[in-house]
């Protein structure tokens, strides 16, 4: 009976673990949010120091490594074609390459492989920007094979499809929000992760014009008491919708003031302790409280900010919330009444594209050049350290069991020690 009980504490302790430790499942981490619960991930490298290895990339992309135990998963372009590599992470040696398919486009920082893969442990699932979506399992077999594109009409965003997919339960959420180039409808799809098969296809309609339907976000998850809801952010709103069905369960049409005909949106919305924030292009970015139906623009409405980030997405432990703007000025606010506690602070000069990443009461914001500079987190200001690589950098940091992976143009770093060997 003891050991028994033994036994089914670990196999419970286990996999949270797993998820909340150990792993880094898709590009916003095991919480989805940028937020990491691990102690001690290094603060201080450079390219050649405190490397525990590195693997040279054909190409730059803006998808973030994933990581499981043993296995990182890249999204790769190569020439005109598209990759999922999984990478042994003790030595960083490539386990096996799948072709994804081909069409690569290159649109100025843009190219097919932006969309990150999402795991779940067993099955490793990835979306070109050319629409090609399958599942594979950890010994590289193709398990399905969807051409979204083929099924469901051309992608018309003005800069090319870049939104990952988001993993729940027994299936995968993807968006296709776009209108610049097409007259046909925005709409969201439930995937069974299984079979690949679709099990629902909602349409998401928008009164946004010109460039401004096009979203290049990510969905979010968002629970609270027994409930879940899938939150999707473009063409001007922000909208909740029932996992199970699809349908829209509440939404806030005030992304776009001023019915601006260029407001796509880049940054992906970002949920904490039941708090929704959407960030739209800069201004405004709200903070919506959970849990309304129909309009819930001014009755959930928890604060709202002039100052949100243009494309990294933001990031916050529920307590307080931090943007990165792409010139990195960085803000701290209260993330639930928006009070700023310090803003317009200014970390070295460069262009932002990758999103911060918080863990152990520490920031990591990397620009393109790729810079990293480290943060104290809280409502004081402070630079612990800047770490240089020296090379072009789209991608968000990710953290996994004391390690931490970053992507740029040229290579694949693993930096620090493992914490579990």
């Amino acid at each position: 009976m003891r050991k028994s009980i033994l036994l089914g504490v670990v196999l419970i302790a286990y996999p949270l673990t797993l998820v909340y430790a150990d792993n880094w499942p898709q590009w916003r981490g095991p919480e989805m949010n940028g937020v990491s619960r691990e102690k001690n991930p290094p603060a201080r490298w450079s390219s050649t120091e405190n490397i525990a290895w590195r693997i040279a990339l054909p190409s730059w992309s803006g998808s973030t490594p994933i990581i499981w135990g043993d296995r990182v998963f890249l999204h790769v372009a190569d020439g005109d074609d598209l990759f999922l590599w999984c990478v042994e992470r003790k030595q960083g040696a490539t386990l096996w390459k799948k072709r994804l398919g081909g069409g690569n486009v290159k649109m100025r920082k843009q190219n097919m492989s932006s969309p990150s893969p999402v795991t779940d442990g067993k099955g490793v699932y990835v979306m070109t920007g050319t629409g090609n979506l399958k599942g594979f399992d950890f010994g590289g077999r193709e398990l399905w094979s969807r051409e979204i594109q083929k099924d469901y009409g051309q992608f018309g965003l003005n800069w090319g499809y870049a939104s990952s997919p988001l993993l729940y339960g027994d299936s995968l959420y993807i968006q296709v929000l776009h209108g610049m180039n097409t007259d046909d409808p925005s709409y969201v799809l439930r995937i069974d992760k299984a079979t690949g098969k679709t099990a629902w296809r909602v349409e998401r309609p928008t009164s946004a014009i010109r460039e401004s339907p096009d979203s290049y976000t990510t969905p979010a998850l968002l629970s609270y008491g027994k409930t879940t809801e899938i939150v999707i952010t473009g063409g001007d709103r922000v909208t909740g919708h029932d996992p199970a069905t699809g349908k829209e369960l509440w939404r806030a049409d005030t992304l776009n003031p001023d019915n601006d005909p260029f407001y796509r949106i880049v940054a992906s919305p970002v949920i904490a302790d039941g708090v929704i924030y959407a960030p739209s292009r800069v201004r405004p970015l709200l903070a919506l409280r959970s849990g309304g139906r129909g309009d819930v623009a001014k009755s959930h409405l928890l604060w709202s900010t002039p100052n949100g980030p243009d494309v990294p997405t933001p990031v916050t432990d529920g307590k307080y919330f931090y943007i990165v703007n792409d010139r990195g000025i960085v803000w701290c606010l209260d993330a639930k009444t928006g009070k700023e506690l310090y803003g317009q602070q200014r970390i070295a000069s460069g262009t932002y594209s990758a999103s911060p990443v918080l863990a152990d009461g520490k920031i990591y914001i990397t620009n393109e050049d790729g810079l990293t500079t480290v943060i104290k987190a809280g409502p004081k200001f402070e630079v612990l350290a800047e770490n240089n690589l020296d090379d072009y950098c789209l991608s968000s940091p990710a953290i996994s069991d004391g390690q931490i992976f970053i992507r740029t143009g040229k290579y694949l770093y693993c930096i620090g020690k493992r914490l579990q060997a």
